[in-house]
């Protein structure tokens, strides 16, 4: 199944994302997490693309699993050094194994890399060729807080209707702690006249170690309100656990009580976590 078919389907939707294991770390742990985030029935499962120190492969295998567990799979695919020739190959291999799902990124550029060494500058571009290879439904990245390479916000939403343009069906959010920037964001997104569906990608921070990595990696401004819950359950694991889950959790309830009824929490490969979001909105993601 597409995803623009579940979205079609579902008045609210909840997926989930992992990452691949490192190369040579084994299986079987993987499929122990893929099995766990399947029994939570998510609408899908994205699998992140070399997140941690997997490769396309683990990607791949991933997926299959997902699959193979009877839950949709999305397969990252990054456009940063790839060939046409291995793009080709890559989506053949996803047409064998009935994969029909794709998030298209242009990825982030190595230590010491200034520009893409691929065939595909943009995530555009490499959403161009997979809509020209068959009918794969793509999706794409945009940034609340507006990608750190944009000039401007403007010039942001006229690269995403770029992208849109391309063939690109949906847009998953990166991280974000305050439901306002989003809101922001999608006013100008509708205002563009960009008509895409937008899934809410939800991070809980749910230990200290997280934190300081998290907000670098997403560029968000930690808000006041979460900032206190740092200060003073960080030094606290189990009550920065379950701080962390009700701040997730609160701001899913006040985006599908403001209208944004897609919702991606990106699980850091702990179901536990995930699960205990999703028995919390039980009732509301029914």
């Amino acid at each position: 199944m597409k995803i623009t078919e579940i979205f079609a389907s579902r008045e609210v939707t909840v997926s989930l994302e992992l990452f691949p294991p490192k190369p040579g770390a084994g299986f079987g742990n993987m499929k122990k997490i893929v099995a766990e985030c399947a029994a939570l029935s998510p609408s899908f499962i994205s699998v992140t693309c070399g997140a941690g120190g997997g490769g396309s492969q683990n990607t791949l295998d991933v997926v299959r699993e997902v699959q193979a567990s009877g839950v949709v799979g999305l397969e990252h695919l990054v456009a940063m050094g790839l060939t046409r020739e291995e793009l080709l190959r890559g989506l053949d291999e996803l047409r064998t194994h009935g994969i029909v799902n794709i998030m298209a990124l242009r990825g982030d550029f190595p230590p010491g890399v200034s520009e893409n060494t691929g065939d595909f500058r943009y995530a555009s571009d490499l959403i161009v060729e997979i809509k020209a290879q068959g009918d794969f439904c793509v999706g794409g990245a945009c940034y609340p807080e507006g990608h750190p390479e944009a000039e401007t916000a403007q010039r942001d939403i006229e690269n995403l209707k770029i992208k849109v343009a391309a063939g690109c069906e949906f847009l998953t959010t990166q991280m974000f702690f305050d439901n306002n920037i989003l809101y922001n964001f999608m006013y100008r997104f509708l205002k563009s006249g960009i008509d895409v569906p937008i899934i809410a990608g939800i991070m809980p921070v749910t230990n200290a170690a997280q934190i300081d990595r998290i907000f670098k990696l997403s560029g968000a401004p930690v808000p006041p309100r979460f900032k206190a819950i740092v200060d003073r359950f960080s030094d606290n694991p189990k009550a920065m656990r379950q701080a962390g889950i009700a701040y997730a959790t609160e701001q899913i309830i006040d985006l599908i009580a403001n209208g944004v009824n897609n919702i991606h929490i990106y699980t850091m490969n702990k179901p536990g976590i995930a699960g205990s979001i999703m028995g919390n909105l039980s009732e509301i993601f029914k």
